[in-house]
């Protein structure tokens, strides 16, 4: 193995980690930046009151984008897997 093939394996690793965890973490960011608005404009310190709706739209979420995130990730792993004999010789 080259150095430039390990490069090349190691960023499309890290493009697909990205490409998994951006549709989980925006949503849960765009939401948590609206509670605490809200929670600055009410002046409600409650922590809860953040933990709940980030949990249920990282589920809706899931539940949407689940079987295209779970596509994805199986397609890289038997394209790594078919091409060991390549990454061998």
């Amino acid at each position: 193995m080259t150095p430039e093939f390990v490069l090349t394996l190691g960023q499309k690793m890290l493009e697909v980690v990205v490409m998994l965890s951006a549709p989980l973490l925006l949503p849960a960011l765009a939401v948590g930046l609206l509670v605490g608005m809200f929670q600055a404009a009410t002046q409600i310190n409650e922590m809860t009151l953040s933990f709940i709706p980030k949990v249920a739209i990282v589920g809706v979420v899931l539940v949407i984008a689940g079987p295209w995130m779970l596509e994805s990730l199986i397609s890289f792993t038997r394209e790594l897997y078919l091409n060991i004999p390549e990454f061998i010789g």
